[in-house]
């Protein structure tokens, strides 16, 4: 299914989504079996590309399971989860921060642990044909993003942790750049994470914030944040009573294995080494992979 067809099918509302994440389960499981049924994974607006055009793909072909992906911003995802509106056999979330809001009782206990496996740092990417292209590249960027008729995008803070990270960012710089504030205010300014790249290529934006992975993937030009340390945190976890458990562990020690590392470093991510494992009960599938485990 398109990235387009997931946002419309969200758009259906509670009973289309529910309708359209039922999963079936399936034996096997593991790098290389012979898996079958579909294996719903709930990831990161920022990972469509990686998702959809690298390791969904790469996953079907070695395990025989099929791979259906649904993005948005990790934080409405993790809501979602526990809201019991999307069922998911996998999520993969862009910070722990959205792990940690479904581990523990009080939250439903529909997240025991997760690997943390790679970073990327916050950028500004352009379009590389805007009127504002050449003021962008030699920066600074808190002073080009604030001139008249500069159209910068973001993602929403409540729903999605870049657009946290930006809105962290412009209210650093803003303490020596009032204009920096106003925009960090404006909700023209944000639009959903997985339509970010689309409207800035298309020329609906001059810039916008964008993790480094995402950007070389895309193939946008970037800035760095001058004065600013900030970046996306990756994390991937088997969530509670997925429906196709074996296919969960399969495509986690996809990602986390060799091949997926490999795929990874080729994007830009900076990759851990080792991942690190927050909480307990890693399945054998997923530890095997893990250097030391």
């Amino acid at each position: 299914m398109s990235t387009l067809s997931r946002r419309g099918a969200l758009g259906l509302g509670l009973a289309g989504g529910l309708a359209a994440i039922t999963g079936c389960g399936s034996s096997g499981g593991g790098s290389g079996s012979s898996g079958s049924g579909s294996v719903n994974v709930l990831y990161a607006g920022s990972l469509v590309t990686l998702m959809e055009k690298q390791l969904g793909p790469a996953y079907e072909k070695e395990t025989g399971y099929t791979f259906a992906g649904f993005s948005a911003g990790s934080t409405a995802l993790a809501a979602q989860i526990k809201g019991k509106v999307r069922r998911a056999d996998v999520f993969v979330s862009a910070s722990p921060d959205a792990d940690a809001e479904l581990m523990g009782a009080k939250n439903g206990d529909w997240v025991q642990w997760f690997v943390t496996y790679a970073t990327s740092p916050l950028v500004l990417g352009y379009n590389a044909k805007s009127r504002f292209a050449a003021k962008i590249k030699t920066g600074p960027w808190y002073d080009v993003i604030g001139l008249p008729g500069f159209r910068i995008g973001s993602t929403d803070p409540k729903a999605d942790p870049k657009g946290k990270l930006a809105h962290k960012a412009l209210l650093a710089a803003g303490k020596e750049h009032p204009a920096l504030l106003d925009i960090a205010t404006n909700e023209k300014t944000v639009f959903p994470e997985e339509a970010l790249v689309a409207d800035l290529q298309s020329g609906q934006l001059d810039a916008g914030f964008f993790y480094s992975s995402e950007a070389k993937i895309a193939g946008i030009p970037t800035v760095q944040l001058t004065g600013q340390s900030l970046e996306a945190t990756y994390t991937a976890t088997v969530v509670k009573d997925a429906p196709n458990r074996a296919g969960a562990e399969a495509f986690v020690a996809h990602l986390l294995g060799p091949k997926g590392r490999a795929v990874l470093q080729k994007d830009g991510f900076e990759v851990a080494s080792p991942p690190t494992v927050t909480g307990s009960g890693v399945p054998a599938a997923v530890r095997k992979v893990l250097p030391g485990r």
